[in-house]
Formats: structure tokens, sequence, C-alpha cells
């Protein structure tokens, strides 16, 4: 491996990360239509992978199709099909989507159909939940008892056997063996998302899911040559990503999603060289880069309960705007971005490609295409959003 690794952490922060300022003109860049490889979107907004917990046997269903037909319909150029399991065990419960056998592409590609019918892009997340599996839907918890013939999976793994939370079953440790039989896993899968007609694949190695258990020295304690070393944490993630840029067709996008640091302090530029953050991250990406990933996520990594993150969406652009120009790579700002000014200020400053909202989308229905004169004026609030998306999957339910 050719990263050149961190020694010490910046005594200071790289005020060039925060100063690039737009030289086109002074137009709505959100808005435009914008192409990558393959694929062109009608603007730069993307509605990211959202558990709707409605999937049977990992299989896409009804409310699938009115949840992402009336997402597609309000014109986000790229929508990101909730994380999908690589197997079985990979869910984090039994109502989550999963695409690890035949059965579940032609559910999936009557979704994918339906939102390249409404004039938005298809994509999907694949994902592997490691310890998090099994737990209870904190969407529907008190809406959905679990039937007594229920496929959760109960056997649990991750990069070692620390546990998610104290109370939770101890995972089992990964072996080598298990690891090389994972990775093929997530190449079948996105043979199989290909075959569905999706166009845009995201490897999700964010929010405690199994490739950030193995990135971050937090989360990963093994003393073998996929633990201890930037250098070993990397490995079985870029395994991953090598396998499955070589089963995904080379003129289609292949996205990253993974944190860029794990806030064990409030500050996102802080070192924690033991742990995961923005320096290891820069190098995780040079890496990525190199393999062929076309877009890096942005996303949470925190690896504590009581962390307490700075403001979303200023923080995430900061964090996208670091990788991008550091790496050279195009990037998406994730967070509680959706207010339309903040949103073009991002892209206006090149902090970010792409603007990630979700909340926000689900919150404001009629967002982007029946609010364009507001878009750029409307502060939204999320608040609400608990009740707001409460209420939505009650509906779909």
């Amino acid at each position: 491996m050719a990263a050149t690794l961190i020694t010490s952490c910046p005594t200071s922060k790289t005020t060039k990360w925060f100063s690039f300022v737009s030289t086109e003109p002074n137009n709505t860049k959100l808005l435009q239509p914008t192409t990558q490889k393959s694929i062109t979107l009608d603007n730069r907004i993307v509605f990211p992978s959202i558990n709707t917990y409605s999937a049977k046997d990992g299989c896409l269903t009804d409310s699938h199709l009115l949840h992402y037909g009336s997402l597609a319909a309000h014109g986000a150029g790229l929508i990101i099909i909730e994380a999908t399991a690589i197997e079985a065990c990979g869910r984090t419960t039994a109502y989550d989507s999963g695409i690890w056998k035949d059965e579940q592409v032609e559910p999936l590609k009557r979704v994918v159909n339906l939102i390249k019918a409404q004039g938005s892009v298809p994509g999907i997340q694949l994902s592997h939940s490691g310890r998090k599996l099994s737990i209870v839907p904190h969407l529907i918890c008190s809406r959905v008892t679990p039937d007594e013939d229920d496929d959760s999976p109960e056997e649990k793994y991750s990069a070692c056997d620390l546990k998610y939370t104290g109370s939770d079953p101890q995972p089992n440790e990964l072996t080598v063996t298990e690891i090389r039989a994972n990775v093929q896993k997530w190449a079948d899968s996105a043979i199989l998302a290909n075959r569905a007609g999706v166009e845009v694949l995201e490897i999700n190695a964010a929010n405690r899911h199994l490739l950030h258990y193995f990135l971050s020295g937090n989360l990963n304690n093994r003393t073998d040559f996929y633990g201890g070393s930037l250098q070993n944490r990397m490995r079985f993630p870029l395994e991953v990503a090598r396998a499955v840029r070589a089963a995904w067709p080379d003129e289609k996008p292949l996205w990253f999603r993974l944190p860029a640091t794990d806030f064990s302090d409030s500050d996102p530029l802080s070192c924690d060289r033991d742990g995961w953050d923005i320096y290891q991250a820069i190098e995780f990406c040079k890496e990525l880069k190199k393999i062929g990933i076309d877009a890096i996520a942005i996303a949470n990594g925190t690896t504590t309960m009581n962390i307490k993150y700075p403001a979303p969406s200023t923080c995430q652009a900061q964090l996208a705007n670091v990788i991008k120009h550091e790496v050279g790579i195009q990037t998406g700002a994730t967070g509680s971005t959706c207010a339309g000014e903040e949103a073009e200020y991002i892209l206006q400053k090149y902090q970010a490609d792409y603007i990630i909202v979700g909340s926000g989308c689900i919150l404001k229905t009629c967002f982007p295409k029946k609010d364009t004169p507001k878009l750029l004026a409307d502060k939204i609030s999320l608040s609400e959003s608990g009740s707001l998306i409460d209420s939505m999957y009650k509906l779909s339910i």
C-alpha cells in the first residue's frame, strides 16, 4: 500500500481548507444539471439512504414504491435507496432491505424503474451492519411487534468482540477466512444491483457499521494485520472497495460513504491518532481514489453515545471541503443542510459537489420542484422532523 501515513497531528488548523471562493458567475449551482461518468443529474440534490423498515425477507415492497416514487416526483437529482444488506445477517432488523439473492432483484428493479420514470437517478447503498444487527427499528418500535416466525438474524460479528452497547450480545470477531468471504459478498451484491438497473452504487463505511468498525481504532482492537496501524485498519475496507469496483461497471459511478472523524472531540479538526480523524480520512480517501471511487459522501462517525456535535451543516461541509481539496475527489456534504441558501453557498465556495439532504426533503415534501422560488430563502427547521417522519412511516407500514 502506497499511503503516506500520518506520524503527527497538525499543531494548527489549515486555513486554506476554508478559503475557496467561486470564480463562476453567480448563478444557482444547486439546480444545475451535473454529469458524472454515464449519468447526468438534473440537479445537485441527493437524497441519502434512510431506512423505512418495510422490507420482507430483504425484498422491497409497495411501501417502497410509494416512498421513493414520491421523493422522485419532487425532483431530487439522485435518490440513494436505503441501506441494503449484502447478506441476511448484515441487516440491523428483519425489516431491512437486502440484495444477496436473485429473488430480491425484481422487487428492487420495480423501485429503480419508478425513480427513473420520474426523472431522478436511482442509486443504492450497500451495507453490513456488523454488531448493530437485530436491533428494534427505532422509528416503528412502538407500533410493530415482530412475528413469531420473524427471520431476524441473531448472530453478530464485527472487527472485534467489543459490544455495541453494554446490554447487547457479544459479537464474534471475524476471522481472516470470514473477512475474505465477506469481501466477495459485497462484489456479488454489486452485480445483483446492476442487474436491477441501479445507476450509482454507494459503499457504506459510516455510522458504526461493519466497515467503520475496522477503520476506527476506537472500535477495532485487533492485533493481526486488520488492526492496529492505519495501514492495517484500512485493509479490509480497501479490499471491499477493490472488489466492488471490479464488479461494478466502469461507466457507472461508485461512491463511498465514510466518517471523516469519530468526533472523540467536538472539534471536527481535532486529532484522534489512535481512533479516527480527518487526517487519517484524508489518507484513506487517497487510496480510494486510486482504486476508482468517484465520490465521497461525508457522514457521521461518532463512536460514543454522548458526543456533542458542532453545527451539523457547517461541520459536514467543512469536512467535505477538506477531503475534496486535499484528495482531489468529488464530495457530498451531509448532515442537516437543507436550507437552499446554505446549500448554494457550499456549492459556490467549492466546499462540496453535492448536497445530501434527508430529513429536510421528507419534511418539505414540495422540495425542490414546487418550492423553487423559496429555495434560496427558506430555513427549514428540523425540530419537527421526528413527529413528521414518524407520521409518514406510520402511513406506509
